[in-house]
C-alpha cells in the first residue's frame, strides 16, 4: 500500500464518522513529515453551518497546531474534490498538494467544473493527485445516498400511513 493510500483511508475514516451521524460523507486528514496533523468531516447538518466542510475544519485545525495560516509543507487527503469555498481555502493556506479520492462533476474546483487549485493568477497554486483509492471513495457516497434514499421511502410511506 503506498502513503497516498494509506492516508486516503484515514480520510476515509473520517468520512465514515461523517455518515454515522447522518452527514454526506466526506473525509480528510492533512499530513506533514508523514504524520497527520489535523482530521475533518462534513458536519453542515449537525452544526447548521455552510462552513462546516471536512477541508475547512482540518484546515482550521492544522493552522492551530502549527501555530501559523500557512500550511507549506503539508498534504491534505479528501475523499472527494473540493468545492469553490475549500478550493480557495487551500490556495489561501498555502497547501503543498491534495490527494483527492474521487472527482465531484457538480461541485468540484480542482478540476471537475474548474480548476482554482492551479490557477496562474493566484499567487500559490496546488499540487493535485486524483484518484487514489477511488473505488472506495465512491462507494462511500454511493451507498450513504441510497440509504438516504430508503430512509425518505420509507418515512413518506409511514406518514401516508398516520
Amino acid at each position: 500500500m503506498s502513503e497516498d493510500e494509506r492516508f486516503m483511508k484515514k480520510a476515509l475514516h473520517q468520512a465514515r464518522r461523517a455518515a454515522a451521524i447522518g452527514e454526506i460523507p466526506i473525509g480528510c486528514v492533512i499530513v506533514r513529515d508523514g504524520k497527520i496533523i489535523a482530521r475533518g468531516f462534513n458536519e453542515r447538518l449537525h452544526k447548521k453551518s455552510t462552513l462546516a466542510h471536512a477541508e475547512i475544519s482540518a484546515i482550521d485545525r492544522a493552522s492551530k497546531k502549527l501555530g501559523d495560516w500557512r500550511l507549506e509543507g503539508c498534504t491534505m487527503y479528501v475523499t472527494l474534490e473540493p468545492c469553490q469555498m475549500c478550493s480557495g481555502a487551500l490556495v489561501q493556506s498555502r497547501i503543498d498538494r491534495v490527494v483527492i479520492g474521487t472527482m465531484n462533476p457538480k461541485a468540484g474546483c480542482a478540476g471537475s467544473i474548474l480548476n482554482l487549485l492551479q490557477m496562474p493568477e493566484f499567487n500559490h497554486q496546488v499540487e493535485i493527485t486524483a484518484g487514489v483509492l477511488q473505488e472506495e471513495c465512491s462507494r462511500v457516497l454511493q451507498d450513504f445516498f441510497k440509504d438516504l434514499r430508503v430512509r425518505v421511502r420509507e418515512e413518506k410511506k409511514a406518514e401516508a400511513n398516520c
